[in-house]
């Protein structure tokens, strides 16, 4: 049995989470969320994160703010609104109930 199908969607499940958890350090353009992401093992194409990007601001919870560049056009920066910054707070309650309960299933 292959398990590539289920590390794939426990991937794309902490997603949104691991996004968030990077926007509340700093500001980011989208690159370097990518990048930021690839650092820690979980690889993301710019396909997939743009519609995620998109999705959440419509959500209401990352804002953006165009940042002048050195090595270009204008870039689009990501930071979490007050209601992003309160929904992650719900998601690392959940991370921890959810890593609880992994932790007590294995120790069986």
């Amino acid at each position: 049995m292959d398990v590539s199908n289920a590390k794939s969607q426990m991937r794309k499940g902490m997603l949104e989470y691991c996004i968030l958890l990077l926007l509340k350090r700093q500001a980011a353009y989208a690159s370097d969320i990518i990048q930021q992401l690839k650092e820690a093992e979980l690889l993301v194409v710019e396909g997939t994160l743009y519609p995620l990007l998109t999705r959440l601001k419509k959500d209401g919870l990352l804002a953006y703010e165009w940042q002048e560049s050195t090595q270009g056009p204008p870039r689009k920066y990501y930071c979490l609104t007050d209601s992003g910054l309160h929904f992650l707070g719900e998601l690392d309650q959940a991370w921890g109930e959810i890593s609880t309960t992994v932790s007590l299933l294995k120790a069986q």
